[in-house]
């Protein structure tokens, strides 16, 4: 019996290419994924030999190699504002970030100062302006100058480095 060329190729089965399609997409994010880690290791060297000078070619400071020492303003400050026609409360909760010893024992000291302090100026607050997320960055930015001065004033120098909201409750 003779069998045509049509017959054959209809009989027999066609290979898959999931398989190669399939290998081709793990070999392609592979090669991606070292890809990846390689320019990141780079730019990480790029940084360390380049943070020495800023953009116009000056010495920049050292990077600061303390270790971060944290101060919680316990307990969390409770103060009410007005609003256009109701009374509104304001929580927050306040830690403070500093690398010297020195200033958050300053804070410590002098405690019921920067309570103070910071209990005015959140009672100052407009609650349409801390209900936009720029509203409560410049609140924070305005908190740690607040605080800054009054370690300044004490030790000489600001010492603090950074102002955190760990919690922030309206109503």
């Amino acid at each position: 019996m003779a069998t045509t060329e049509e017959e054959v190729v209809a009989t027999v089965p066609k290979k898959s290419r999931s398989p190669l399609v399939i290998g081709l997409a793990v070999a392609l994010l592979a090669v991606s994924g070292v890809c990846a880690y390689a320019l990141t290791a780079l730019r990480g060297h790029g940084k360390a030999t380049t943070a020495a000078t800023s953009k116009h070619g000056a010495e920049a400071k050292p990077v600061d190699t303390q270790p971060e020492l944290f101060l919680p303003l316990d307990p969390a400050f409770v103060v009410n504002f007005r609003d256009d026609a109701s009374m509104r409360y304001l929580q927050v909760g306040v830690t403070l970030m500093a690398h010297d010893q020195a200033a958050l024992d300053t804070v410590k000291s002098v405690d019921p100062v920067v309570r103070n302090a910071l209990v005015m100026l959140f009672s100052r607050q407009d609650y349409a302006i801390l209900s936009d997320p720029a509203g409560k960055q410049k609140l924070q930015a305005e908190a740690l100058d607040a605080v800054r001065s009054i370690v300044a004033s004490r030790t000489g120098k600001p010492g603090i480095d950074a102002l955190y909201f760990t919690s922030f409750v309206m109503q």
